[in-house]
């Protein structure tokens, strides 16, 4: 079935073209600078550099170190509660995304909402191997490494790694001594590689995509929208919420940073849902779940529009949560919060 484009539809496309153009802009000038200014043969998180070599960096914005993706920001929660954590709320949105999917069979996926839940998974997962990978670090490696890696704050050692290195070059004799802090440096800044970075932009989409969907649903489906295909059941406010819920709890216990330019991500993630539906209203589907999306609607420009704009509120909400918690916390808590990069 051909589908009729009116003048309206291209100021559709253009808004989506723009907001795809410019995140992968705003990526290329941030994302692309770190990669760059932190190169290194050892990417992989399964690939450790070797103990001989030590090469401590200035480290970028949006930098993701190893340590960072399954270390937790409260100095004495062991690494296995992370993963205990991660690995329970993975197991949990499964069973739930399941359940819907009993419910409501496979079409269920037209909806954002089962893209976020679903997106929330795969981070989890991610988080659960990286756990796991890097808990198996700790007991493979010496006491001593695993002990200052631990321990040792992240913003002493950026405050003492450049005077180590002059110390350890004008002094030979406690050179054992601060080659020892260039090693736990290093660690820290080691960079965490693809798959670390796969995390901590899924993380990242996750933030701004549950807030997006919950936000959307409880303050505005459910007060004013009457429909008798959306009543609210327990699945429903389930699917609506235990992804917050999770994520929410990860953020109080993990270590990432949150850096404004990865909203980026967020938007390309909801470009390609938007293409998803034209794809969907193109092959003439009746599984459009948004009237005011479709194409030929004269009042879609201005929908379009709101919801690229509702992007950065979103967003924003979760990173003032993100910046509390490191501002606040390391107030309250001096002794027990590792404070942030």
């Amino acid at each position: 079935m051909a589908l009729e484009i009116a003048w309206y539809d291209f100021v559709c496309f253009g808004i989506v073209g723009v907001a795809f153009a410019g995140a992968l802009w705003v990526l290329g000038m941030n994302e692309g600078a770190s990669k760059r200014d932190f190169e290194t043969t050892y990417e992989s998180l399964l690939l450790s550099r070797p103990d001989h070599e030590v090469v401590v960096n200035v480290l970028p914005r949006g930098h993701v170190s190893t340590s960072q993706l399954w270390m937790s920001c409260w100095r004495r929660l062991h690494p296995l509660c992370l993963l205990c954590t991660r690995f329970l709320s993975f197991l949990i949105l499964l069973l739930f995304l399941l359940w819907d999917v009993l419910v409501y069979d496979a079409s269920i996926f037209i909806y954002y909402t089962e893209w976020t839940f679903t997106l929330a998974i795969i981070y989890f997962a991610l988080g659960t191997i990286v756990s796991a990978y890097g808990c198996w670090q700790l007991f493979s490696k010496p006491f001593i490494h695993n002990g200052a890696r631990a321990e040792f704050p992240r913003r002493d050692v950026q405050e003492t790694t450049s005077t180590d290195l002059i110390t350890y070059q004008g002094q030979e004799a406690k050179g054992s001594i601060k080659l020892e802090s260039l090693y736990v440096a290093e660690e820290l800044q080691q960079r965490a590689g693809f798959w670390g970075y796969l995390m901590q932009t899924t993380y990242q989409t996750c933030a701004g995509a549950v807030i997006l969907t919950d936000i959307v649903f409880w303050c505005v489906i459910v007060p004013f929208l009457s429909i008798s295909h959306l009543r609210l059941n327990p699945l429903m406010g389930c699917m609506h919420s235990l992804n917050a819920v999770f994520l929410l709890l990860e953020t109080a216990l993990n270590n990432l940073p949150f850096p404004w330019f990865r909203i980026s991500y967020f938007v390309l993630w909801s470009c390609g849902y938007v293409i998803f539906l034209w794809i969907i209203h193109a092959c003439g589907l009746k599984l459009w779940p948004y009237p005011f999306l479709e194409l030929n609607n004269k009042w879609a420009p201005i929908w379009y529009l709101c919801l690229a704009v509702i992007h950065i509120p979103c967003y924003g909400l979760y990173s003032l949560l993100v910046r509390a918690k490191n501002t606040i916390l390391p107030r309250l808590f001096p002794r027990a919060f590792l404070r942030p990069y």
